[in-house]
């Protein structure tokens, strides 16, 4: 990490675009695994690794479970016949929970970027999503792939879909607003109820961005009916994907969605103004990533880079 430049590093909206450019590359293939191959599983994950997990397992008898709580789940409920683990790098805690997943005599899949994981002797299944060379913690490319691969039926066609919207749409929206995203320190983001799910990935990214240098919530529509807006605060944004705000708070900034969005789409779309508010702002992130990764490397015992290329 010596030769380390943190100006090297690009912003969120970029890595949405090269992620988007990688999904339209001719030569990249999404792996198609059974979804169905276990009557009830057990979907296993991390930070945004669980919750995309959560969104691809929606409609399936799962049950859901991290780092912290698998075990419990393993235990307690006899009816689980296998597990889904989602992990981008196989690292980490992915190693830990497939061995004693493994222990169990339960069949455990593996979801990851990594085709040399280091949970890759102790799983029963591997398949392995496309990814480009990310920031550490960015997992765009990683977790909308596995979306993609697992939701959409022609990645390639969805992907051109939402560039074409982010060029279209996004971008002219952005300029035509008037005013600044860098401009606020607090942002309240409203998504469609259908897309609940995604809130816990949008919240996530504002933490590893920006940590407490800069407020924010996501809700529902439904959601936001009630308590959530009882204190108002200086400078506060009211970002809207998918529906006009006429309703929540004073400075609002409605973002469209394409026609029949998806989570892939809201997941690109939300980055991507992210990414455009983290341009706006100083470089917290860049300037924190590489001492980051050091103490990261100590605590998994896991050497850990300021960018995660997967080989």
């Amino acid at each position: 990490m010596a030769s380390f430049d943190p100006k090297s590093l690009i912003d969120l909206d970029q890595c949405v675009l090269n992620a988007l450019n990688l999904f339209l590359d001719p030569a990249t293939r999404f792996p198609k695994p059974n979804l169905r191959q276990f009557q009830r599983p057990l979907v296993v994950g991390s930070g945004n690794a669980i919750a995309t997990g959560r969104i691809i397992f929606d409609s399936y008898d799962a049950v859901f479970a991290d780092e912290g709580s698998y075990q419990g789940k393993l235990e307690a409920i006899r009816s689980i016949d296998g597990v889904v683990l989602l992990s981008a790098s196989g690292g980490k805690h992915a190693p830990i929970i497939a061995k004693d997943v493994k222990a169990t005599g339960r069949k455990i899949v593996l979801f990851t970027c990594n085709p040399s994981p280091l949970a890759k002797n102790d799983v029963s299944e591997l398949h392995v999503f496309p990814s480009r060379p990310e920031p550490y913690t960015y997992n765009t490319s990683t977790y909308m792939g596995m979306l993609m691969a697992c939701m959409i039926d022609d990645p390639k066609a969805e992907a051109q879909k939402i560039l074409d919207h982010l060029h279209n749409v996004v971008d002219p929206a952005l300029q035509k607003w008037g005013k600044r995203l860098g401009d606020f320190d607090a942002f309240y983001l409203l998504v469609p109820e259908e897309f609940d799910l995604i809130r816990i990935m949008l919240a996530t990214k504002f933490v590893e961005l920006f940590a407490r240098r800069i407020a924010r919530d996501v809700f529902t529509w439904e959601q936001s009916k009630h308590a959530t807006t009882v204190v108002e605060t200086p400078k506060e944004l009211f970002l809207a994907f998918g529906r006009e705000n006429t309703t929540f708070g004073k400075d609002r900034l409605n973002i469209p969605l394409p026609e029949n969005a998806t989570y892939p789409a809201l997941m690109a779309t939300g980055y991507y103004v992210i990414g455009k508010l983290q341009t706006q702002k100083p470089a917290w992130f860049k300037e924190g990533v590489e001492s980051f990764a050091q103490r990261a490397s100590k605590l998994f015992g896991q050497k850990i880079e300021p960018i995660v290329k997967y080989k």
